[in-house]
């Protein structure tokens, strides 16, 4: 129900303690708390306090132009996707070093399109195949690929197999975001690349999320015959992340006003362009933001809460969960600290991988951008 749900938002600045000066590896240098009423009605005096804390271990890796997608490899390694080049690059996240896996052919960057999302196929150990969602000439498209590190550097990676196309392209909501879910199907978060009417046509790919085989065919269960759409009605998906109970949570961009995390169910409508508060046709929010202090992009689970990278917030929010409602007021970390924040993904129990996002045009890169951060999240 992006941007015309009248929800009310509430910031107030702190200080962390061991805080360090900004730029610098460390503990957080600052936090920022907010209530967001899905419901429209002003936050309540009694919403449980935050408790959250972020600490910065170390800077994994350094001078990445325009990282976009993360995978995380199984006995170690990082591979990250750069929209604007199209490579996928192996970090090693002991010592930073990049090995430049080669160029994905028929991506063609524009605006917010290029390489985006990349997951593992879920029989990795036996296929070594990479899935991405990137930018072709003509839509935006699913491909895998073989991953053969015995080949030199530049020539590891396979040619593209694409498994799903014709998802609309647009220079702006663009959509990107790829991932295995529990059930090993493979969802894609999609955007309705400005043209708000995709969002409630089922029968369009725009403003959707959609789930597939690992053969891009529609997965077995979905909501609608025959059809790889999930759920409907969303204007940009930028994260994907399950809860430990298998729920599946998403991040989105809003108009200019608010943007969302919302709990997704299958079949349900979130409401864009057309949703307005408490109509039982669309499913409310989880909780939502001014642009300002947002603008989400990828979204991971640690600890009981969703971690969500914001872009034109330039923080880290942490959204404490029961269930699929808030347990207590969410909080943000790493305030103006590193600048647009891309992506963020699980790195085994309380630590997270954070991607920075300040080479993609929109930001301003500092010496060392864009880089990796290891995280120690609680």
């Amino acid at each position: 129900m992006t941007g015309v749900l009248a929800a009310a938002l509430l910031l107030t600045a702190g200080c962390s303690s061991g805080a360090s000066s900004a730029g610098g590896d460390g503990a957080a240098p600052g936090r920022t708390t907010a209530v967001a009423s899905p419901s429209g009605q002003a936050p309540t005096e009694t919403a449980p306090p935050a408790k959250g804390s972020v600490k910065v271990l170390r800077t994994v890796a350094e001078g990445l132009n325009s990282p976009w997608g993360l995978a995380p490899l199984p006995g170690g390694g990082l591979l990250v996707s750069s929209r604007d080049r199209a490579t996928i690059t192996r970090i090693d996240e002991r010592t930073g070093q990049k090995t430049e896996l080669g160029r994905v052919s028929g991506v063609s960057p524009e605006g917010e399109g290029g390489l985006l999302g990349l997951a593992l196929s879920p029989d990795y150990a036996s296929d070594h195949m990479i899935y991405a969602y990137f930018t072709s000439a003509s839509d935006n498209r699913i491909a895998r690929m073989l991953y053969d590190d015995k080949k030199p550097p530049g020539m590891q990676l396979g040619a593209p197999d694409t498994v799903f196309k014709g998802i609309p392209k647009g220079v702006i909501h663009n959509g990107g975001r790829i991932a295995f879910g529990p059930d090993r199907m493979l969802y894609a978060g999609t955007g309705e690349t400005g043209d708000r009417g995709l969002a409630q046509d089922r029968k369009s790919l725009g403003g959707k999320i959609l789930r597939l085989t690992p053969d891009g065919r529609p997965a077995p269960g979905n909501p609608f015959p025959d059809s790889p759409v999930y759920s409907y009605g969303h204007r940009n998906v930028q994260g994907l992340a399950w809860d430990g109970k298998q729920r599946l949570f998403a991040s989105e961009f809003g108009q200019d006003t608010w943007d969302e995390l919302n709990a997704i169910k299958p079949g349900d409508n979130y409401g864009w362009p057309d949703g307005k508060s408490n109509d039982p046709r669309f499913h409310n929010p989880l909780t939502q933001w001014h642009t300002d202090v947002a603008s989400p992009s990828g979204i991971a689970y640690a600890g009981g809460s969703i971690w969500m990278a914001s872009l034109k917030g330039e923080r880290l929010w942490r959204i404490p969960l029961r269930g699929t409602e808030l347990s207590a007021v969410p909080e943000a970390f790493l305030t103006g600290t590193y600048g647009r924040l891309r992506t963020v993904a699980p790195a085994g129990g309380d630590k997270l991988w954070l991607i920075t996002s300040n080479t993609d045009g929109r930001g301003t890169p500092k010496k060392g951008d864009d880089r990796i951060l290891e995280l120690e999240v609680k």
